[in-house]
């Protein structure tokens, strides 16, 4: 079993940045790869950022790419998305994922993230 957490969330005004941390805990995942989904309200969750186990290879989201920035600390079995210039649609619950067997199947329990206009 995965164990993640993630934390950073908050209240940002457009134009601003945070950044999200996803603590892993448990069965190691550091072999593993790791994504940010999204969930605005009334839609479906939504992918917003992948890393490889080693953090070589990033993939984004075209609605994000540019601006957010996926890294990770396997050191520290942590997992970072940096968001700069936040916009008010950007707003959502903000989850981290793991991919042990290839697919997401290990999930945070989220992070809110509302940007105001």
């Amino acid at each position: 079993q995965i164990q993640l957490v993630e934390s950073g969330g908050g209240l940002v005004q457009a134009g601003g940045s945070l950044r999200l941390s996803c603590a892993a805990s448990g069965r190691t995942s550091s072999g593993y790869a790791m994504g940010w989904f999204r969930q605005a309200p009334g839609k479906a969750r939504e992918f917003v950022a992948r890393i490889s186990w080693n953090g070589i290879t990033t993939y984004y989201a075209d609605s994000v790419k540019g601006r957010f920035t996926i890294s990770r600390d396997n050191a520290r079995n942590t997992v970072y998305l940096q968001m700069n210039s936040l916009k008010p649609e950007d707003t959502a619950v903000y989850y981290c994922a793991s991919a042990p067997t290839g697919s997401f199947n290990y999930w945070g329990q989220g992070t809110q993230v509302t940007v105001s206009s």
